[in-house]
């Protein structure tokens, strides 16, 4: 149990301190469990004493484990991809380019392996899309607005120029369930014959279930409860926004979707609903690029790098670490030079940090890949040093 606790004040604070960004509905939500959490702490004694609670507390915290997709593949997971499942549906892509006022477009989408093609119509689509688009390394985030039925994927997808941006609008949450699993796994390699593939549809849909508006419930509980403190629920940007009458309902109504949840259940829908934000897991780092001659900021994350512009923020380039060939540090310059597959080479100073640091997070992370649930009891700390070592271990 101080495990579980430990991460939920870590992730409790970084929402809190907006460490990491996340919509309007994810906060109130985050909110609702804070609250829920908070009440059923104080009332009553939960089930860790029980062993059997205490197996399935560890069993929860190793399905938290960090994935990152960079496993090589093996034989079977290529007949696995062989022999993939396709997704099909009508959907509408927007694609925001500058000077345009176009909005969406409806097409016929089918998606394979880790690829997403769209026709014209289902009738057409024997024959050759009007674009084909690979999601391996690309970056998915979710737009999703469960009361509005805005059910939105958008997609940054790697190009030669930097990074292009499309969206897709689902119809519901069924679909959206679907096509934003699949997304999300096509983005690590993964087809949609990959054993996570049902619960991850399961997981968001768990997700959309906690935001939608309960009104069936509103009976058993008052609309407002004077013993709520708001400020140590949301972060600081919604009491600007909002007073604290108009923040009080809004929880409350989130609470209606997890109010029946045991104390460890809580705290571990916290923690999953964290881990799936879209800038979980990332530390930036102010660099100069090789060539360039503006400083820029560097997101180093689980399994990928992002270059993103100073500026306005938006991503230039992401970089995943399944397409690392090698990393150097030059220790005399202090610049790390990174080569990727197809023939791409970066190479960056750091500004705002020592270039061990990155160093030590590119190695850590590509540690934490090389590891397995049947092997997580045995540390090879050779390797570990050596991946996240300076002079002495390289």
């Amino acid at each position: 149990m101080v495990r579980l606790t430990q991460l939920y004040e870590q992730a409790r604070w970084a929402v809190l301190l907006e460490d990491i960004d996340c919509t309007e509905e994810e906060m109130m939500l985050f909110g609702a469990l804070q609250y829920h959490i908070s009440k059923v702490s104080q009332s009553e004694a939960q089930l860790l004493s029980c062993n059997a609670a205490m197996d399935d507390l560890e069993s929860a915290l190793q399905s938290l484990e960090v994935k990152m997709g960079g496993e090589i593949s093996s034989a079977s997971e290529m007949l696995e991809n062989m022999t993939a499942p396709e997704l099909n549906a009508y959907l509408k892509i927007f694609r925001p380019k500058r000077l345009t006022l176009k909005g969406y477009k409806q097409y016929w989408f089918k998606f394979q392996d880790t690829s997403i093609s769209y026709f014209k119509s289902k009738e057409e689509s024997i024959g050759e899309p009007i674009q084909q688009i690979n999601l391996k390394g690309c970056e998915v985030a979710p737009d999703v607005n469960v009361a509005a039925q805005k059910f939105l994927i958008r997609l940054l997808i790697p190009a030669p120029e930097g990074m292009n941006e499309a969206y897709l609008r689902c119809e519901n949450e069924q679909q959206y369930a679907q096509w934003m699993a699949a997304c999300r796994l096509a983005s690590k390699g993964k087809s949609l014959a990959d054993s996570s593939f049902q619960s991850e549809i399961q997981n968001i849909r768990t997700f959309l279930a906690m935001q939608r508006t309960n009104t069936a419930s509103h009976g058993n509980t008052t609309a407002t409860d004077e013993s709520m403190n708001t400020h140590s629920l949301v972060s600081p940007r919604y009491h600007k926004k909002y007073k604290a009458k108009q923040l009080t309902p809004r929880i409350l109504d989130a609470y209606q979707n997890v109010a029946q949840l045991s104390l460890t259940d809580a705290l571990m829908r916290f923690l999953q609903i964290w881990q799936a934000l879209p800038d979980f897991g990332l530390s930036y780092v102010v660099v100069r690029f090789k060539g360039s001659r503006k400083d820029e900021v560097l997101g180093i994350g689980p399994s990928r790098l992002i270059r993103i512009d100073l500026g306005v923020g938006d991503v230039v380039k992401t970089w995943r670490y399944n397409n690392m060939k090698q990393w150097n540090v030059n220790w005399d310059i202090r610049q790390v030079a990174i080569e990727f597959e197809g023939n791409v080479n970066i190479a960056f100073s750091c500004v705002t940090a020592d270039c061990k640091i990155v160093h030590e997070f590119i190695g850590g992370y590509i540690f934490m890949s090389t590891r397995s649930r049947e092997k997580s009891d045995m540390l090879n700390e050779e390797l570990f040093h050596k991946l996240t070592g300076g002079h002495e271990a390289l």
